[in-house]
């Protein structure tokens, strides 16, 4: 199959948002990963004082973690969806969290402005045509020293990892879907992770992009060697 892209990923989600919370929550450990993957970030504190660039934030779970992790932070939540945004900003959040429609590739457009203490990318880069001006914006967006998560479908490069997360897309994942009249979407899923780079490979892309101190942390369970948390930082002295 062809990969989604641009308005015609953004038109699929905006199709699935009405199913996505229930469709996720089959997924065992899918929101305390995200939860461990903000923790990994290494910021101190309730979040008084700081802002923080929720990337790609779908329904609202990858600012759910932020928010608990960092109660205090002025959030601001950005996706390319608008019924996922819709579904995102829908739930309850408090005055200091904010949301904005705009695709990853275009945030200054839609009035994004740095500096951030922190920008936060959960299964976002997978999905873009081109990751590399999105890496380059967010490098632009963070203050000096400001850390970069990134939440990802990344598989490690072994044969079982591949042929696990086909197992579970195919004989799980799919018939769901399809029975939600989302397969097109979740057809993509499957294609988008086994398209994309390894874990080595994208920790790779963020040091050419200019990011420092990159680490690689796999997550527990069945996703292990499926989905990486990769931290990062920006350089003290970098423009």
């Amino acid at each position: 199959m062809t990969l989604l892209r641009d308005q015609d990923l953004a038109v699929a989600f905006d199709h699935a948002a009405r199913s996505y919370d229930a469709l996720v929550a089959v997924n065992p450990g899918y929101h305390s990963h995200l939860r461990r993957s903000v923790r990994r970030l290494g910021l101190r504190g309730d979040g008084r004082g700081l802002r923080v660039l929720d990337l790609g934030c779908g329904t609202g779970a990858s600012t759910a973690a932020l928010h608990t992790a960092l109660p205090e932070a002025a959030i601001t939540a950005v996706d390319a969806s608008a019924g996922m945004l819709e579904r995102a900003a829908a739930k309850p959040w408090p005055g200091h969290v904010t949301f904005v429609h705009a695709p990853a590739e275009e945030l200054a457009r839609a009035g994004v402005r740095g500096p951030f203490d922190a920008v936060f990318a959960a299964y976002l880069f997978r999905n873009l045509a081109d990751p590399g001006p999105v890496l380059d914006a967010v490098h632009r967006l963070l203050a000096p020293q400001g850390r970069f998560g990134v939440h990802e479908y990344t598989l490690s490069g072994r044969t079982r990892d591949r042929a696990v997360w086909s197992l579970v897309c195919r004989g799980l994942v799919q018939p769901l879907a399809d029975a939600l009249g989302d397969g097109e979407l979740y057809r993509h899923l499957w294609r988008s992770v086994v398209d994309f780079d390894t874990a080595d490979r994208f920790a790779a892309r963020l040091r050419t992009a200019g990011f420092e101190a990159v680490r690689v942390l796999p997550l527990p369970g069945w996703q292990t060697g499926i989905t990486h948390t990769f931290v990062a930082r920006r350089a003290e002295g970098a423009r």
